[in-house]
């Protein structure tokens, strides 16, 4: 009887575990449009949740190799000096001439977001750092191949580790995907990410993560490392609410990371909150504002599945309970404004 208990119970676990990592069901999508505080598209009935699972490219548990001390362990900034903080802030509209911040990226078929992400901020934040004076497009390229201490490139990485790179090694300019802008331009293609898109490719499984040259695109007017742009600092933002308000409004969008569950690939619109489906893994995206909608109170931030998921590529979260830990994995860090190579 115990042997038999003991096959019924490890049975149970198996369908347990396999039914969360399924993809959301009509019926499931259905019951979150009926009665959540945000919708769901219908059309992402049985997406291929390996795809989104292989896009979630930050581990968020111990079953992983140590990060270098040098690049994966930030200090974490508390000394905020008090400021008045308003009901709704939009960095898009509080520094318009920075045409970067209401950018979508896609990261395409490669678990790359905490690159991505990284990259997106430090762009937005060397424009206006600069009062709009300097636009470098930062690459997700260079971080994605030639940071091996950030991780696994396309496999997945590290947030902080990122912001450190940028400290202490620098990162070239680099555009989208056939941008040809920069130095180092995306090389994974844009592909679908949704069962609608616009796109000619539906995305698959993860790529190989390209590899690293250390050369600038051809016809590019500068060498790989003449291009290398640099932070300053880098820390991880306390978890409370009021002091990663003060960073994103006083420095510029952060870069957060949370557990990705099966009803967030189907997000429309509306203030995201868990509701059903099981863990995907870690993600990382731009969080750039905050605001509150039907007395719900919401972070704003930028995905990288393109502008065709979500609402035209942004989405909303749940703000002040730590939504899938969307509190506790912020960083950020200030630029160096001086565009020669660091010493």
């Amino acid at each position: 009887m115990a042997v038999l208990f003991a096959a019924l119970v490890v049975l149970f676990a198996s369908c347990q575990a396999k039914y969360l990592h399924e993809p959301l069901t009509k019926e499931a999508i259905d019951d979150i449009n009926l009665y959540a505080s945000w919708t769901a598209d219908p059309d992402y009935a049985g997406y291929d949740v390996e795809h989104f699972k292989s896009l979630c490219g930050v581990p968020l548990d111990d079953n992983v190799p140590p990060r270098p001390k040098k690049l994966g362990i930030l200090p974490v900034k508390t000394d905020y000096e008090a400021v008045q903080i308003p009901d709704t802030f939009d960095a898009r509209e509080q520094w318009p001439n920075c045409s970067s911040i209401k950018d979508v990226r896609d990261q395409g078929s490669c678990g790359n977001s905490w690159a991505v992400g990284a990259a997106g901020a430090i762009t937005d934040r060397i424009c206006i750092h600069s009062g709009g004076k300097l636009t470098p497009y930062i690459s997700a390229q260079d971080l994605t191949s030639c940071c091996g201490g950030c991780g696994y490139g396309c496999n997945g990485g590290f947030p902080e580790a990122a912001w450190s790179y940028w400290v202490y090694e620098g990162i070239v300019t680099g555009g989208q995907y056939l941008s040809h802008q920069g130095c180092d331009p995306y090389q994974i293609p844009s592909c679908d990410h949704h069962v609608k898109g616009k796109l000619i490719k539906p995305c698959g499984r993860s790529l190989p993560t390209p590899t690293c040259t250390w050369k600038c695109e051809a016809g590019y007017n500068s060498s790989f490392f003449a291009d290398k742009r640099y932070g300053t600092d880098c820390h991880a933002v306390t978890t409370s609410v009021e002091a990663i308000q003060t960073e994103i409004m006083t420095y510029g969008p952060v870069e957060g990371t949370f557990n990705v569950f099966a009803d967030f690939p189907p997000y429309k619109t509306g203030v995201y909150k868990h509701t059903s489906g099981g863990p995907l893994g870690g993600h990382s995206v731009k969080i750039l504002g905050w605001g509150t909608e039907n007395n719900t109170a919401y972070w704003l931030a930028a995905n990288s599945w393109n502008a065709g998921w979500g609402d035209r590529g942004f989405f909303k979260i749940l703000r002040g309970e730590n939504e899938c830990g969307i509190e506790a994995g912020v960083v950020a860090g200030l630029p160096k404004m001086e565009e020669e190579p660091r010493a």
